[in-house]
Order: structure tokens, then sequence, then C-alpha cells
């Protein structure tokens, strides 16, 4: 509840602190001092900063996150039918960052100090430097402008393919997390007394593996792909806004360009939920890991 608080208490000290003026915005620029200030009266605007706060934080602890600015329409009832879009991308998003990051991390802990183990590292340590969005950008450049091998617009009901470059962009940096921490953690089991006594048994090396050694390296992977998944809600901001994908990061960066404070809120509160229950759940998950961890 306190994290929940803090996120209701900074975004709204955010938008409060943001230039410009919303009543300006819905009216436009050349609207008159009287209406101006009679748009400000009916939002509530006029009100001091403590007031206004208090009836913010009381209206979200109701539930009730207001009405947008700009298209008058519940704030709630908007998000929820634009958070489809975005769980499928970062569904998605994390399938190609878990299966590609663990199996490159799995690799290069068993073929330590080759090339294969060196390119792995390059690539992850280019995965996590660069900022996602200028990798969406790059990716636009290339693969859409230039060679056109994707659309760099739309949404997935008009092919799969439309999800591709999205999806990459948001999943190459979780992707490179989760492969050199599944890498040192693999790097540390093989080399436990059980690991060798599976190899002394005549196991195979795939059972070896993927059987004994990876199921006890993955505590701190999915640890990783947590962060990463709930991360993914403040990264996919950027990533659909770049490639109009219509969900709530489009939602809130198109309301803060317009000053449209209830769906700028509204958003910020929804990720930091969805944030919080991720990581519940994954707590949950460590039980079914790993025999030692007992839920209290």
């Amino acid at each position: 509840m306190l994290i929940i608080f803090g996120v209701l208490t900074v975004s709204f000290i955010l938008t409060f602190m943001l230039p410009g003026d919303p009543a300006k915005m819905m009216l436009g620029q050349r609207a008159d001092e009287e209406s101006v200030q009679s748009v400000r009266k009916e939002l509530g605007l006029d009100k001091p900063f403590y007031e206004q706060y208090v009836s913010f934080i009381t209206r979200a602890a109701r539930f009730d996150l207001g009405k947008s600015y700009i298209t008058n329409r519940d704030v709630a009832s908007t998000i929820l039918e634009k958070f489809p879009a975005t769980i499928i991308l970062s569904i998605v998003a994390m399938i190609f960052a878990a299966f590609i990051g663990i199996l490159a991390g799995v690799i290069s802990s068993i073929k330590l100090y080759t090339f294969y183990d060196y390119i792995s590292t390059v690539i992850s340590l280019f995965g996590i430097s660069i900022p996602q969005f200028v990798l969406a950008l790059l990716m636009v450049y290339i693969f859409g402008a230039e060679l056109k091998w994707f659309p760099i617009s739309g949404y997935i009901d008009n092919g799969w393919q439309y999800i591709i470059l999205p999806a990459f962009a948001l999943a190459l940096r979780p992707m490179a997390i989760t492969a050199r921490i599944t890498r040192t953690s693999m790097l540390e089991v093989l080399g436990k007394d059980y690991v060798k006594t599976a190899r002394a048994k005549g196991l195979s090396e795939f059972k070896v593996v993927f059987k004994h050694a990876l199921r006890n390296a993955l505590n701190p992977t999915v640890t990783a792909l947590s962060s990463s998944f709930a991360a993914t809600l403040g990264g996919v901001f950027f990533i659909e806004y770049i490639f109009n994908w219509p969900g709530i990061g489009s939602l809130a960066m198109d309301s803060i360009m317009k000053l449209d404070f209830p769906m700028i809120q509204g958003s910020i509160l929804f990720s930091a939920l969805v944030f919080v229950v991720i990581n519940f759940l994954v707590d949950i998950s460590y039980a079914y890991l790993d025999p030692k961890v007992k839920l209290g």
C-alpha cells in the first residue's frame, strides 16, 4: 500500500508541475481569460494544491480515477480498453526475452570462454546499454524504412508481422539481462557436488544441464524476468508511441501531450498496480521452483 500511495503522490506532483494549462489546451490558445477560468473552476484546477491533492487521493482510494479532460470518458474504462494491447505486446516481448535469454545464458555457461561466449557477452552488453527508444528508432529505420522487412506502424489485428519490431525492441534489454544472470547462475550451479554426481552416474549432458542444473539456477533468472516484465510497463510507453501500438503507453504519451491529468495519473497508477501484482505472484512461484523456499 505504501508503494501505491507513493506512486499516487509522485504522479500528482509531476502532473501538477507540468508546464501549460489544461484549460487552455481544451479551449485553444486563443480562448478568452473568462472562459479559461470557468473551465479551470469546473475541473477544480482553481483550488489550492493541498485541496486538489486530498481530493485526488480520496477519489483514488475509492477507485475513482475521474474522467478525461479531452474525451470526457471514464479514465478506468479507457485504460481497461487499452490494457489488452499492452499485455499482448509485453507477453510476446517477455517470451522472446525468456526463451532466447535463458538459452543464450545456458549455452554460454557450458561453452565458457569460447567464441560464442564472447559474442553473447558483447550482444548482452549492447542490449543492456542502449536505451529502448533509441533501439526502437534504429529498428524502424533499418528494418522498416530501409529493408522494408516489417511494418513500422499498426496493430496485430492487421497481421502477426506488426508485433515483431515493437516486441523485439521491448525484449532486447530483458533478454540481455536474462542471458547474463542465467550464465552466472549456471556457472555457480555447475560446480556443485550434485551436478558432479549426476555426471558420474553417466547421465547425458542434456539431462545434467537442463534437468539438474537449470532448475536450481532459475531463481535469479525468474527474479530478473519478473522485474523486467514489470519494467516493460515503463519502457512500453515509448515503444508503443514509436510504433503507434494502441496500448496504455500510447494513451499515456498522448495524454501527456494534451495535459490530460486524470488520464496521466490513471495510467501511472494502473502500471504501479500491475507491477506490485506481478512481483507478488513471482514471490509465490519461488515455492514451486525451489523446494528450499517456503511461504510464510
